[in-house]
């Protein structure tokens, strides 16, 4: 059992490593690490009746990362992709 979970937590570690250096040195060459996905925030502001009320912004556009998980303090392009509204509670 130990066996097994030391091979799933290096597993891991090696896909996370190599996801990042993907990133970092652009391999694939041709391809761009970086996009953008357009976000639409909006305020969700709790009032005294303890009904809330929302107020929805602009769209902004936000810049990702095309990779399995967050690098260089970007979310990846597929989950930006599935929650294009953020949620900023007041």
């Amino acid at each position: 059992m130990k066996r097994a979970l030391l091979i799933a937590i290096l597993s891991l570690l090696a896909l996370y490593v190599g996801d990042d250096l993907s990133v970092r040195y652009r391999i694939p060459s041709s391809r761009d690490p970086f996009g953008v996905v357009q976000v639409r925030p909006y305020y969700a502001v709790r009032l005294k009746d303890r009904k809330t009320e929302y107020y929805f912004l602009d769209p902004q556009n936000q810049k990702c990362v095309h990779s399995l998980f967050p690098h260089l303090g970007y979310s990846p392009c597929w989950y930006l992709q599935r929650k294009k509204q953020k949620r900023m509670d007041m």
